[in-house]
């Protein structure tokens, strides 16, 4: 069978790919430009192209996979409905391949999916459970962004925009946190509840439903859902209750967990944040339930040290520390910034790449009080991403916002300038995080160099 994905570079699509390839189909697929996950599909045996055109769907191809950012008027997507060649979405495609495992688990939340898969990843590898892996990050522990396991256990990501993760057949599933996102597709919040109400339903009357306790918004996506609903967080309510977090002297967290009335000792980490401790709560419950022993858990989540793009330290600009986070909505940034205070440095400098209009715009109030923890704050220019500019809305909007919020903040429109500026004011024991979805890190890595 031959299976072409357009769209083949990107993080969740080239792991498709490289799942597909394992399992004996030709692949071959089309980018808009070369990476390391192009260049590791290629040693794997895919033919890839660079550029989409129409000539890239040829009659022997089976199959047509493709993303949700890819356009109706896509050449290869025009093509291959001329041809009549069977097409489906990456989200679909994944849900087909999640039917083969008995032992399915979805990690969704506007916040956190990609930790807490890494966590789940690290557990099910510690415990050697052979998982099948589709992670939204570089794992060091599997060497990349996907594992091919040959045993019923399958964790991936499930993302809510466009309502992807209803296409999903989860064994257990995992809600870390609602909030307002993706707003270029939904209308608001009551919007986003309902379907997370419609992926609670999906879940087999034998399966889990992971919910965040805590989040305000959860409580409305629990109603007919036939699964077993498991909560968590600090409120006595729950079913899974964190109590007395602390945190080492190199700032990692650790904490209690009393489940369903059995306390279950401490658990230590090796990262940082509040935010990262309810992560591991949800991957450690769901580790329970796939019948992992708490010990081997413990020693696993233990051993678990980020993932890239997550707090991750980056290096030493003379005496500065250089961390990166993909951090790019404002609950986010107030966890990352939150985690670095742990630190203990001198100045918290943030770098900050708004990603995309309908964020920016939508959310302006909530990134204008995201900031307070830092002592000083760049802006850049918005990363469009998927969108284009509507001319009503720019980095300039927030830096006003944050100046009367009392932010000491600068606007500096490109990364060369940004780095200027930085090796001009850095002092010794500073902190400087590079924050958002978009290239933003380019900044911390030129740096560094």
């Amino acid at each position: 069978m031959n299976i072409h994905f357009i769209g083949i570079g990107g993080i969740n699509m080239s792991a498709l790919a490289e799942i597909c390839i394992n399992k004996g189909y030709n692949v071959s697929g089309s980018d808009m430009q070369e990476s390391y996950l192009v260049d590791n599909l290629r040693s794997l045996g895919a033919k890839i192209t660079i550029g989409q055109k129409k000539e890239n769907i040829t009659d022997d191809i089976n199959l047509v996979v493709y993303t949700a950012a890819i356009s109706n008027e896509n050449e290869e997507f025009l093509a291959a409905k001329e041809k009549n060649i069977l097409m489906i979405n990456r989200a679909a495609f994944l849900g087909q391949i999640m039917r083969e495992y008995k032992n399915s688990i979805a990690v969704s939340g506007t916040h956190g999916k990609t930790t807490t898969t890494s966590m789940l990843s690290t557990i099910f590898n510690y415990a050697e459970k052979d998982p099948t892996i589709l992670v939204g990050g570089n794992l060091s522990t599997i060497g990349g962004n996907v594992r091919i396991g040959s045993s019923e256990n399958f964790i991936t990501e499930a993302c809510e925009y466009v309502d992807s993760f209803l296409n999903f057949n989860p064994f257990i599933s995992i809600v870390l946190n609602i909030e307002e996102d993706h707003l270029d597709y939904f209308s608001g919040i009551e919007e986003i509840k309902a379907s997370f109400n419609k992926f609670g339903k999906l879940l087999p009357e034998d399966g889990y439903f992971i919910v965040n306790g805590d989040n305000e918004n959860t409580k409305d996506i629990m109603y007919d859902v036939g699964a077993t609903i498991i909560k968590f967080g600090q409120k006595d309510d729950n079913d899974a209750i964190i109590s007395e977090i602390r945190y080492d002297e190199d700032g990692f967290a650790m904490f209690n967990l009393n489940y369903k009335g059995v306390n279950l000792g401490t658990f230590d980490l090796s990262v940082y944040g509040l935010h990262n401790v309810y992560n591991a709560t949800a991957a450690i419950i769901a580790s329970i339930v796939s019948n992992i022993e708490v010990d081997v858990i413990k020693k696993a989540i233990k051993e678990y040290n980020g993932v890239g793009r997550r707090f991750e330290k980056k290096g030493y600009f003379k005496n500065t520390l250089v961390v990166d986070d993909y951090a790019h909505h404002p609950t986010e940034v107030k966890a990352t910034l939150s985690a670095a205070k742990t630190l203990k440095k001198n100045k918290l400098w943030v770098v900050f790449q708004p990603h995309t209009y309908s964020r920016t715009k939508a959310l302006l109030k909530e990134f204008a009080e995201a900031f307070y923890s830092a002592d000083k704050v760049i802006i850049t220019d918005i990363y469009a991403a998927r969108e284009k500019n509507p001319g009503d809305i720019s980095s300039k909007d927030l830096v006003e916002k944050l100046y009367h919020n009392n932010v000491d903040v600068t606007y500096i429109p490109t990364f060369e300038e940004i780095e200027s500026y930085l090796r001009e004011n850095l002092e010794d024991d500073d902190l400087i995080i590079t924050c958002g979805a978009g290239p933003i890190y380019k900044v911390g890595e030129s740096l560094l160099k």
